[in-house]
């Protein structure tokens, strides 16, 4: 394991938006247990559509799209409060 000193634009929590050293741009941190889930949602969309299940898809699908969303949104709020430009 390596220490090292990163850059902390958000409070410590799930969804906290860091910056490696190196990079340009900062990044999302995601528990392991917030990404087991995430992966969740994915496989049981995935699983529907191989049925051919769309309305079974739709709920997960949501609630991925949702959890996606509030991240994205956190990442973007933590850029503009430090004025950096999006990289995308």
């Amino acid at each position: 394991m390596e220490r090292i000193e990163a850059e902390l634009f958000t409070d410590g929590g799930n969804g906290a938006v860091v910056r490696m050293p190196g990079r340009r741009f900062p990044g999302v941190l995601v528990q392991g247990d917030s990404l087991r889930i995430l992966r969740s949602e994915v496989a049981e969309v995935a699983e529907a559509c191989e049925r051919g299940d769309l309305d079974e898809a739709r709920d997960p699908a949501g609630l991925l799209l949702e959890n996606l969303d509030a991240l994205l949104a956190r990442y973007e709020a933590a850029l503009r409060e430090h004025e950096i430009p999006r990289p995308y």
